[in-house]
């Protein structure tokens, strides 16, 4: 089985509003239609409720996507500008148990919530590919648990908007 997590494409960033309602910047949706070719054509197809994900599903498939709100990224409900991203989300990984920001929650609890979404999908989709699409920390503590790993943090600094990770699992 091959699970493909693929990360959203470009939001349109509106500092108004918290990160989980934004929807993409239609200048990037040529990178989302380019990573079709990186996807396979028979697949379950899962996806975020948040708009930047939906939309992003639309974009690189025509069959039906089940959207789950387990698959929702870390919750960062605050329309702070954090100019330390990266900063701030290491320390949510180095810390999962307690929030690291305010409006944030811990990232233990989004490891939890999707992880439990996930199992089943898996489950029930064995013999198939699977591909999920959503965010990239919640993809990042998904493949550190289905693989038995650390989070890949270098990794996740990597992450492109959009980008696929695929996992080969048993």
């Amino acid at each position: 089985m091959r699970l493909h997590l693929v990360r959203h494409g470009r939001p349109s960033v509106d500092l108004d509003r918290p990160a989980h309602e934004w929807v993409l910047d239609p200048a990037g949706y040529d990178d989302v239609w380019a990573l079709r070719d990186r996807l396979p054509r028979r697949a379950a197809w899962y996806c975020s409720p948040e708009p930047r994900a939906t939309e992003t599903a639309q974009l690189l498939t025509d069959d039906g996507v089940g959207i789950l709100d387990g698959l929702r990224e870390h919750v960062r409900d605050s329309t702070v500008w954090i100019e330390d991203l990266e900063g701030a989300v290491r320390d949510a990984f180095a810390r999962p148990e307690v929030p690291v920001r305010d409006g944030w929650e811990p990232l233990a609890l989004c490891r939890d919530r999707v992880v439990a979404a996930v199992e089943p999908i898996l489950a029930a989709h064995a013999a198939a590919d699977v591909v999920l699409v959503g965010h990239g920390t919640a993809w990042t503590v998904l493949a550190a648990v289905l693989t038995g790993t650390e989070p890949d943090l270098d990794r996740w600094a990597r992450l492109t908007l959009p980008d696929v990770l695929v996992l080969d699992l048993p």
